[in-house]
């Protein structure tokens, strides 16, 4: 996965704390005053933070505070993996380089050589 996935991750995050705040507003309306508090909640737990000043008391509450936080803790792995297997990548591409390049030099080095020991070789002949 590339770096491109993160705002497509980041805009389903947002949308989904939109919808689990209203969604929390109907399941539980005395943990959950507000729509605002709802959102607020949501974030909260998909994010994996839980703060613990607004708690769902219902069952039903408590069955959707389950259910966001195994939302927040597979987008926070999922963007860890994503971010650390960009960085990977940009790595690997840099080592990838740095071989070519040390190749490059190799070969250049084996040529000169190859140039000298014809030089060395045409230098003894012209003594003998």
């Amino acid at each position: 996965m590339s770096g491109r996935v993160i705002p497509y991750l980041a805009g389903s995050i947002a949308i989904l704390a939109i919808v689990i705040g209203f969604v929390s507003t109907l399941v539980d309306r005395k943990d959950f005053p507000t729509f605002g508090t709802g959102i607020w909640w949501a974030i909260v737990t998909l994010g994996t933070i839980g703060y613990g000043d607004v708690v769902p008391h219902t069952a039903w509450g408590r069955v959707l505070g389950g259910i966001v936080i195994v939302f927040g803790v597979t987008f926070v792995s999922v963007l860890f993996a994503t971010v650390t297997s960009y960085l990977i990548s940009t790595d690997e591409d840099r080592d990838r380089e740095t071989h070519e390049l040390l190749r490059t030099i190799a070969s250049r080095l084996d040529t000169i050589e190859a140039e000298l020991a014809t030089i060395k070789d045409a230098s003894h002949q012209d003594v003998s």
